[in-house]
């Protein structure tokens, strides 16, 4: 059975993160995908220019229209915006008997902030002890544990482990802002931890990555049920993306990634 997945994220008028990098890549991962909008944003592969944040209560009404008539069978949630969108989400979401991955969108890639500073206390009480998951890069990590940022794999898996107390069941924490010609990711929950190898792959087609990863990771925890499997699955597929974007051109900033890499070369 194709599992539903729904992502509650921001929208991305380019195409290459949030919504729409979600509902892309679920479609390529063998899910069905549904979505509920937090905010929408004046973007391109440049920057963010602005962004204006959907009424939490709207917010928490798409994903009870959703509730109250499909299966879901995984979440992804993305960009919130805000404490009361927050709140406002794992309100609709309790009681839901499904994975939960959340992508802690905090700050763009341009710098630009996409979660207001007083709404990390509230991502860390009412969401974090809902995930499956958690998909930090490094500069998020550190904002959620309001440390500096980790230089090297000893200040990740320290982080890791203070993420995973604030109760999430597992942490992925993503290694891109490491220095050096390595990528490496860390996988860490209560039965130990995994690291994750690869190159890193030198490219500017890097718009939307969190987003993808995060939404193919969901897709594999409703289709396998076992989260080391589908974060080697997740990461592997966002890294054919990355790779596969060479064919596309995309903006004149961080271009996104091809997330149908894979049909390029169907026959006509």
């Amino acid at each position: 059975m194709i599992p539903n997945i729904l992502s509650i994220a921001g929208s991305d008028p380019s195409g290459g993160a949030g919504i729409q990098a979600d509902l892309k890549a679920i479609g390529a991962n063998g899910g069905y995908g549904m979505a509920a909008i937090t905010a929408l944003t004046v973007q391109n592969t440049q920057g963010v220019r602005g962004a204006e944040l959907v009424a939490p209560a709207l917010v928490a009404d798409q994903i009870r229209a959703i509730r109250e008539d499909i299966r879901i069978d995984a979440v992804k949630i993305g960009m919130l915006g805000s404490a009361a969108i927050v709140e406002a989400v794992a309100g609709a979401l309790a009681g839901l008997d499904a994975p939960v991955v959340l992508d802690p969108v905090m700050v763009a890639k341009g710098g630009d902030r996409l979660l207001a500073e007083e709404a990390v206390a509230a991502l860390s009480a009412y969401l974090m002890p809902m995930a499956a998951a958690i998909t930090p890069n490094l500069p998020e990590a550190a904002d959620l544990l309001g440390r500096p940022e980790a230089q090297d794999r000893f200040g990740m898996e320290a982080q890791a482990e203070a993420l995973l107390a604030l109760g999430p069941r597992a942490v992925l924490l993503k290694g891109g802002h490491l220095s050096g010609s390595d990528s490496p990711d860390l996988l860490l929950d209560p039965t130990g931890r995994v690291w994750f190898e690869g190159p890193r792959i030198d490219s500017p087609n890097t718009h939307g990555t969190g987003c993808t990863l995060s939404s193919a990771l969901a897709t594999w925890l409703a289709r396998t049920g076992e989260m080391r499997p589908a974060a080697e699955a997740a990461r592997a597929y966002t890294r054919a993306a990355i790779m596969g974007a060479a064919a596309l051109s995309v903006g004149h900033g961080h271009g996104p990634t091809d997330h149908f890499f894979a049909l390029r070369n169907l026959p006509v």
